[in-house]
């Protein structure tokens, strides 16, 4: 027998329902977006994630409570987003909110709720990413770009950057909508352990982390490992992390005999951080870069390329570098390598400093008062 009157019944609240829409993706956007249908659904809220198979296979979205949609959602325009459209309108019925991740998840949520259609859902944009390519594809890219922040209702920037971008885009209402990253685990191993499977005991160890792709610009941070091996004794560049750019970099490294390990994707990232004397980000292009937030956590000294959303989120709690000057980066490893004050320095800053960061309930949190702001309910 159902609970209440008639009358009680329909006063109360309806549970509020969003489907998450998300394009094929392996980083931070599918990461962030398992955190939200985790959240979310802790909080009552009935959860979808929409996307292509192999993000469930990866992310495993439904293991938080939420359903899952397949819509298969490529990363770049094709004919099938027809169908995309299609599959996502029925993914869409009776949901109260519509959030998509991406700007091609924005593309396609767009088009499936229509500026004009009869019980049109209020759409959110998440930004995770700037578009960075030039050429035909960066203007098509942009105008692209236009489209998608102009269909939504509320556009979130993971940075103060994508936000400016999406009002000049000609966004209604555009918003800092900062990613919460998930604790670093602590290390399962010991540091003395770890760095003897790297190298010797009395080597210093440069770490990097993320996708060997050209966003993260590895050429640029070769380049100053070149420069390294002048150095006594010559720090070792450890790379942790997995991409197209895999065979192109270890060729570099073997031909010109570079001080640099490619280890590919790591399971153990925590113990590599504890394990690390610095840190370093080469991006062309970082939001809130999670290896960033990583470093700093773990207090490990971070030098990073002066781009995108990363300024404000270290402050002075990292050294930051022009982006495409290795010899910037290089000298800005080599000293800190040679001043140990300063580096307990940056580790006393970037434990500060992470501690002003959202975390990911506050993140939640942000996302489900904009879904109630837009309502209906």
């Amino acid at each position: 027998m159902a609970d209440g009157t008639p009358q009680e019944r329909a006063s109360k609240p309806a549970r509020l329902r969003a489907v998450l829409v998300l394009a094929t993706a392996v980083g931070g956007a599918g990461a962030h977006v398992r955190s939200l249908a985790e959240g979310l659904t802790a909080r009552g809220v009935a959860v979808t994630v929409a996307g292509p198979a192999s993000v469930e296979e990866h992310f495993r979205f439904t293991d938080t409570g939420a359903r899952f949609a397949e819509v298969e959602i490529s990363t770049a325009p094709r004919p099938a987003d027809f169908a995309a459209v299609r599959a996502l309108r029925e993914a869409c019925a009776g949901a109260h909110v519509v959030h998509a991740h991406g700007l091609r998840a924005g593309l396609v949520a767009g088009a499936a709720a229509g500026r004009h259609r009869p019980g049109r859902r209020p759409l959110v944009l998440t930004l995770h990413n700037a578009v960075l390519a030039t050429g035909p594809k960066g203007v098509l890219t942009r105008l692209m770009e236009g489209r998608a922040v102009r269909a939504a209702d509320v556009v979130l920037g993971a940075s103060g950057d994508l936000v400016d971008r999406a009002r000049k885009l000609g966004a209604s209402d555009a918003r800092l909508g900062p990613v919460g990253a998930p604790p670093l685990p602590p290390p399962r191993r010991e540091r003395a352990a770890v760095r003897a499977e790297l190298t010797s005991a009395d080597r210093p160890i440069v770490l990097a982390v993320g996708r060997l792709a050209p966003q993260k610009a590895y050429p640029v941070l070769l380049d100053a490992a070149q420069d390294w091996k002048g150095l006594d004794p010559v720090p070792l560049l450890v790379v942790a992390g997995e991409g197209p750019l895999r065979d192109e970099l270890q060729a570099r490294i073997d031909a010109d005999y570079l001080p640099v390990r490619l280890l590919g994707h790591r399971p153990d990232v925590a113990d590599l951080f504890a394990a690390a004397d610095i840190a370093v980000l080469a991006s062309e292009w970082e939001a809130r870069s999670l290896v960033a937030q990583e470093a700093l956590r773990a207090g490990v000294p971070l030098v990073a390329t002066a781009v995108g959303g990363t300024p404000e989120l270290v402050g002075d709690a990292a050294v930051l570098v022009p982006y495409g000057d290795p010899v910037a980066l290089g000298a800005a490893v080599a000293d800190l390598l040679d001043d140990h004050r300063k580096r307990e320095l940056l580790t006393e800053l970037g434990h500060r400093q992470a501690e002003t960061w959202p975390d990911e309930r506050d993140t939640v949190e942000q996302v489900l008062s904009i879904y109630e702001e837009l309502g209906p309910l």
